[in-house]
C-alpha cells in the first residue's frame, strides 16, 4: 500500500490539484456532486476521498473547473505538492480511501408523465445539483430501452397496482381519476388485463435489468411496494375496487419472499379503506407516529473505508446523525429485512432501518425510507421543497451520493 502511495505522491508532485471539500466549510454540498458530475462530462477524473473531511473530491486544476465552482457557489481549495503528500497520507492511515470516478452515469428517472418535478426528491437533488438525467415511464420499460441507462431511480410509485393505496382519501379526487385512467390505458396498451399485472409485469423487467448489472435506488412507496410485487408473483393481491376482479384469498400464503430484494415474512393489509400495504413500514401510514421533526433523527453507520468501499461511498456526509422524514414508506421494520443486506442508517431506539443496501446478480439496489429529506410531513400538493434553503442538507447527501457509485463501480469491474 506504501509503495501505491508513494508513486501516487511521484505522479502527481508537479501537478496542482482542486479540492472540493465535502465537510462543514463546504458553502454548497449538493451542488459539489454537480461539480463532480460535470468534471466526469468534461472527461476529467475525480478522485473521491472516502471519510476525508466528508467525502471530499480531487480533480486536476483545470481553469474552467474553478469557474464553474465559482458560478454555481461551490467551494474549493487549491492544493500544492506538500498539501497532496499530506492528503495522501493522512487516507493511508486513517479509515479512509479513495475511489476513482472515471465516466459520467447515464441516469434514468422511472415516473409518469403526469407528474411535476417536485413530487419526487431525486428529480428536486438532480436539477438543483444540475446533473442530467432522463425520465421514463413503463411504455419505455416494457421496449427493453432500460439498458441504455447505468442508474434508475424509481419514482415514489406504487408496484402493486393500488394507486398508493388513496382510495379511502382521494378516490373522489379528479387527480385520482386522472391517473386511474391513465394508468390503466398504459396497461391495455401494454396488453395486459389490468394496472396490478401490469406494475407486477414492470418489476420483473426491472428485476432484470439490476441482475444484468443496473444499479437501482428507490425511496419511499417505490421500495416496500415494489418487493411486494415481486413476491405477489401471477396471484392475484389487490382488492377488486382496483382491478375489478376478486383477490385470492390465499394470497399470503401464496406470497413467494425469495423473489423479493430486501424484504421477507411481512404480512399484507389488503383493505383498500387502510393506508397501508404491508407491515414492513415503520412507523404504519395508517397509524403513523409522528414525534417532530426536532425529535425524529437516524444515524449513519461508519463502515471500513478500505475494506467495504461500496456502503462507504454510500454514507459519505458531514454529519452522522440525520434528521428523520416521514413519507408513504417512512422506514423499514428490521425483523422484515433478509439476514443479507446491509444497513447503512437506522433509528437506534426503534426498529426502523432507514437506509439499506444490497446485490442481486451483477447489480445492486439501495432503498431510502421517506419522500422529502427536508419535508417532514409531506401531504399531496405540498409546494416544492427550495433546495437553495437547504444546500447542505445531510438527507439530500445521502441521494446524491448514489448517482456517483456507478461512476466508481464502473473502474471496479475492468480491473
Amino acid at each position: 500500500m506504501k509503495n501505491i502511495i508513494f508513486l501516487l505522491i511521484f505522479s502527481f508532485s508537479w501537478a496542482q490539484k482542486i479540492i472540493i471539500p465535502m465537510d462543514q466549510s463546504q458553502n454548497d454540498h449538493l451542488k459539489a456532486y454537480g461539480i463532480a458530475y460535470f468534471s466526469l462530462t468534461k472527461s476529467t477524473n475525480v478522485e473521491w476521498l472516502l471519510n476525508y473531511r466528508g467525502g471530499s473530491f480531487l480533480i486536476d486544476n483545470h481553469q474552467f473547473i474553478q469557474t464553474e465552482c465559482r458560478i454555481r457557489g461551490v467551494t474549493f481549495e487549491m492544493v500544492d505538492a506538500n498539501g497532496l503528500v499530506n492528503i495522501y497520507s493522512a487516507i493511508e492511515q486513517g479509515n479512509m480511501d479513495i475511489v476513482l470516478l472515471e465516466k459520467n452515469p447515464k441516469i434514468a428517472i422511472y415516473t409518469p408523465t403526469s407528474k411535476q418535478p417536485w413530487d419526487d426528491a431525486v428529480t428536486l437533488a438532480l436539477t438543483y445539483a444540475e446533473v442530467d438525467y432522463e425520465t421514463l415511464w413503463d411504455e419505455e420499460v416494457h421496449s427493453g430501452k432500460l439498458e441504455k441507462y447505468d442508474w434508475l431511480h424509481l419514482h415514489h410509485e406504487d408496484f402493486t397496482g393500488q394507486y398508493g393505496k388513496f382510495y379511502r382519501s382521494h378516490h373522489n379526487a379528479q387527480w385520482y381519476k386522472d391517473q386511474k385512467r391513465q394508468f390503466e390505458e398504459m396497461a391495455i396498451k401494454l396488453g395486459y388485463s389490468s394496472v396490478h399485472e401490469q406494475k407486477k409485469g414492470i418489476s420483473r423487467i426491472i428485476k432484470n435489468y439490476v441482475g444484468n448489472g443496473g444499479f437501482l435506488f428507490a425511496m419511499c412507496s417505490a421500495t416496500d411496494s415494489y418487493d411486494i410485487a415481486l413476491a405477489m408473483g401471477n396471484t392475484d393481491g389487490v382488492h377488486s375496487v382496483f382491478d375489478g376482479t376478486p383477490i385470492n384469498k390465499k394470497i399470503q400464503q401464496n406470497l413467494d419472499y425469495e423473489q423479493c430484494f430486501a424484504f421477507s415474512d411481512f404480512t399484507l393489509l389488503t383493505d383498500p379503506m387502510i393506508y397501508e400495504f404491508s407491515d414492513i413500514d415503520v412507523p404504519p401510514s395508517h397509524n403513523p407516529i409522528t414525534r417532530g421533526a426536532r425529535a425524529d433523527y437516524f444515524s449513519l453507520f461508519e463502515f471500513s473505508a478500505k475494506y467495504d468501499p461500496v456502503p462507504t461511498m454510500l454514507t459519505q456526509n458531514h454529519v452522522d446523525i440525520v434528521k428523520g422524514f416521514m413519507g408513504q414508506t417512512t422506514g423499514f421494520h428490521r425483523k422484515r429485512i433478509k439476514n443479507h443486506i446491509v444497513i447503512m442508517g437506522e433509528d437506534p431506539s426503534s426498529d426502523q432501518v432507514k437506509y439499506l443496501h444490497g446485490n442481486f446478480g451483477k447489480g445492486t439496489f439501495t432503498f431510502y425510507g421517506g419522500h422529502d429529506p427536508e419535508d417532514y410531513q409531506h401531504f399531496v400538493g405540498d409546494p416544492p421543497t427550495d433546495l437553495s434553503l437547504h444546500r447542505n442538507s445531510p438527507g439530500y447527501r445521502l441521494i446524491l451520493n448514489n448517482i456517483l457509485f456507478p461512476a466508481a463501480r464502473k473502474k471496479e469491474r475492468k480491473t
